[in-house]
């Protein structure tokens, strides 16, 4: 048995640990830069930046729905969900779905006009997951990013354009 949540600080370090097993599952282990400090300050300050529902079971932490607001100009509020992770050993216990439910729960009794994530192209168990729970995965936009690099490139860029 298993109950869903909001995060609380003290869930932090094991949350932590979740994100780097989604790091090392998503073919990046040493990508994760966050700090569980970051995560506590970030989420539980004046002005969370996030909103966090956990699964726990047995007292140990073993999934997580962490999400935050947007804005979109074509609909108003909606909501991303940044991650849903569910430790390897408890896949298949329906863990998943219940935070996902929560987190669209949750959109719902705050009026969102969309929820929405992404997911990697070789993750066909999740596709067929969200598919199945009626998502619709959208193939027709790519991802763009730019890192704390790239901003700091661009920036300089800026700096020293001839304008």
């Amino acid at each position: 048995m298993f109950e869903i949540r909001l995060a609380t600080k003290n869930n932090m370090k094991q949350v932590h640990n979740l994100i780097n097993e989604l790091a090392i599952f998503e073919k990046e282990p040493d990508a994760v830069e966050v700090t569980v400090e970051d995560l506590i300050t970030d989420g539980f300050g004046e002005n969370p930046s996030f909103i966090s529902f956990v699964a726990v079971e047995k007292e140990q932490v073993v999934g997580l729905a962490l999400f935050y607001y947007r804005y979109s100009t074509w609909k108003g509020k909606t909501i991303h969900l940044e991650d849903l992770i569910v430790t390897e050993s408890c896949r298949g216990k329906g863990i998943g779905k219940a935070l996902l439910t929560e987190v669209i729960q949750y959109g719902y009794n705050e009026g969102v006009k969309r929820i929405e994530w992404n997911v990697l192209d070789w993750n066909t168990p999740a596709i067929d997951f969200y598919k199945s729970n009626g998502a619709k995965v959208l193939r027709d936009w790519d991802v763009v990013q730019l890192s704390e690099e790239g901003i700091k490139n661009y920036i300089n860029r800026l700096n020293h354009a001839n304008f």
